[in-house]
C-alpha cells in the first residue's frame, strides 16, 4: 500500500470517527431533560397620589433649592449662568485621532468625571 493510499484511508477513518462522535453528542443534547424557563412576573406599579403641598412647605422647598443652586455658582447672586468662562478646558486642536493629535489642554475634575459616569448607569 502506497503512502498516499494510507493517507486517504486514515482521513476517511478519522472523518467517520468524528461524525459518529458528533452524532452521539447531538443525540445526547436532544435527549437531555429540558430545564424549565420561568418568565419574570411584573409587579404592579403603585401610583403616587398627587396631593397639593401646603404653601409654606412649597416656599421652604423653593428657598432650599435656590440656596443649593446659588451655592453652585458663587458670585451670581443665586442665579446660574454657565458660560464658556466657567469651563476650565480650552479646545485649540480638534485633531485627537491622528498620531500627531493631542487632547485639549486643561483639567477635568474627578467630580465632573463622576457626574458623567452617574448619568450612564
Amino acid at each position: 500500500m502506497k503512502l498516499s493510499e494510507l493517507k486517504v484511508v486514515v482521513k476517511e477513518a478519522v472523518r467517520e470517527a468524528i461524525q459518529e462522535e458528533m452524532k452521539d453528542i447531538l443525540l445526547e443534547a436532544v435527549r437531555a431533560p429540558k430545564s424549565i424557563i420561568q418568565s419574570a412576573v411584573a409587579t404592579p406599579v403603585t401610583q403616587i397620589q398627587n396631593t397639593p403641598m401646603p404653601e409654606d412647605n412649597r416656599m421652604a422647598m423653593r428657598e432650599n433649592i435656590q440656596n443649593v443652586l446659588g451655592g453652585m455658582m458663587p458670585g451670581n447672586n443665586g442665579t446660574i449662568s454657565a458660560t464658556s468662562a466657567n469651563v476650565p478646558m480650552q479646545v485649540t486642536n480638534t485633531d485627537t485621532t491622528s498620531p500627531n493629535g493631542s487632547l485639549p489642554a486643561g483639567e477635568v475634575g474627578m467630580d465632573q468625571i463622576m457626574n458623567l459616569m452617574k448619568g450612564k448607569a
